[in-house]
């Protein structure tokens, strides 16, 4: 098959007569996404248009109150750089900077801060997006979420399904509270976000501590202490993050914190809380070794976030290896379970690799598989999916859903996710114009 040529959009005009345009179409940015393959344009359907947006005009600005006004394809990296120059900084800190912004409002992506700062969705004060008749709309935080009177008490009923979720980073679906609930989270499957306007809070020196550990596949004693005992912090740690020996391993000899056999745990908190922290939470864990303990500076420790997942990226490329990777959070209870779980996924025979949000009980499992691995993992990946099904669990909570996962969501949605989907369509987009094989657009009727 021959892709047809993206469609880049220059304007908030060329954008909107698009839109206007009949026919399907997916909006597409930085292309940084694990969850839609852009490579596979099959994948969308036949007569499908992919509008670019990353040629949009961008606008950053500091409102009077300290928010932050982002217009356009803006990625993380220019705003954290745009805050810093105007004394703020973002509340969220996602590993890949160069995604945008908007996208990761449309796809609700988290990131590392959460842990201290709570989620992306929380931190929107304002969304302005392009409904199907091409026009922009405003939708703010500060109102609750409603559509119309035919479809208020499946809203009800929806909600009630999300209340296992409300201290989840996300839900298996969108959470549909507030107003800027219609565009965060639904993969722009029912409008296209312009612009947003999310919090920021006053910049100031922040320092890391490393916390070595054994590997979490023969010991998850030290690992669980710190878990529990970090949930007590969250108002003076920002993020609470574990790499693991595996992932580490990406790294030069002499630049690898773990020396091959050790899991890395880090902290981020004010540089002036350094003694505090150390006192109060490092000091009384009582199955750690304090000269695995040491302090580094915020710029040493976000150099070895990005170099860890692009050398992983590159070592990858070079053996023709495509990740199948996992997104799952539980509730604290039942952690040790999710671990427990990828302790037998560990035992396949697989490369692999683990890491993420260990505050939030929320880590990225990622099978590192040959062509002849393939089928193995998509196997085991099923029965993750069941799994944590079981546990009450979220499995996809950060990265959205977009294409490939859609096979292991089902499960998760029942009647009343499937009749609000289908209200929502049929109000906001009733020709299934935007993202139309998206997880919105299941018929209820033939789920």
């Amino acid at each position: 098959m021959i892709a047809k040529p993206e469609i880049y959009t220059k304007s908030l005009k060329s954008l909107k007569l698009e839109i206007l345009k009949p026919g399907p179409l997916v909006m597409v940015g930085g292309k940084t996404s694990t969850v839609i393959p852009y490579y596979l344009e099959r994948l969308f359907g036949e007569g499908v248009r992919v509008i670019n947006l990353s040629q949009m005009p961008k606008e950053l600005q500091i409102l009077e109150n300290g928010d932050l006004m982002i217009r356009g394809p803006v990625d993380w990296r220019e705003a954290r750089v745009f805050c810093a120059e105007n004394g703020r900084e973002i509340l969220t800190a996602p590993t890949e900077d160069t995604a945008h912004i908007l996208s990761g409002l449309a796809t609700s992506a988290t990131g590392e801060r959460c842990f201290g700062f709570g989620t992306l969705r929380e931190q929107v004060r304002s969304v302005k997006y392009i409904n199907a008749e091409g026009e922009e709309k405003t939708l703010d935080a500060a109102k609750e979420f409603v559509v119309n009177a035919e479809s208020e008490s499946i809203i009800s009923s929806y909600q009630d399904d999300y209340r296992q979720y409300e201290n989840f980073k996300n839900a298996p679906f969108p959470r549909f509270e507030k107003e800027t609930d219609l565009m965060i989270g639904t993969e722009g499957q029912l409008g296209v976000i312009t612009e947003a306007v999310i919090a920021t809070k006053k910049k100031v020196p922040t320092s890391f501590f490393f916390i070595l550990v054994s590997r979490w596949e023969k010991d998850f004693g030290a690992h669980d202490e710190i878990f529990k005992a970090v949930q007590q912090f969250r108002e003076d740690i920002y993020c609470c993050e574990l790499i693991d020996s595996n992932s580490l391993s990406v790294l030069p000899p002499d630049e690898n914190p773990g020396n091959g056999e050790q899991d890395l745990i880090f902290i981020e908190f004010e540089t002036e809380n350094a003694e505090k922290i150390f006192e109060n939470f490092i000091s009384k864990l009582k199955l750690i070794n304090l000269d695995n303990v040491y302090e580094i500076g915020a710029t040493k420790c976000h150099e070895l976030r990005m170099k860890v997942p692009r050398l992983t990226f590159e070592q990858n490329s070079q053996m023709g290896v495509v990740k199948k990777g996992t997104d799952v959070q539980t509730s604290p209870d039942k952690f040790v379970n999710l671990i427990e779980i990828y302790r037998e996924m560990a035992s396949l025979g697989v490369d692999y690799n683990l890491f993420g949000h260990f505050g939030d009980a929320h880590l990225h499992f990622n099978f590192l598989p040959t062509a002849n691995d393939v089928k193995k993992c998509d196997e085991a990946l099923g029965e993750l999916y069941q799994q944590v099904f079981n546990l009450g669990g979220s499995p996809f909570a950060e990265h959205g859903i977009g294409l490939i996962k859609q096979k292991f969501i089902k499960n998760f949605y029942g009647s009343n996710q499937l009749e609000l989907f289908y209200n929502l369509k049929s109000i906001y987009d009733p020709e299934n114009k935007f993202f139309p094989t998206g997880f919105m657009s299941v018929n209820k009727d033939n789920h």
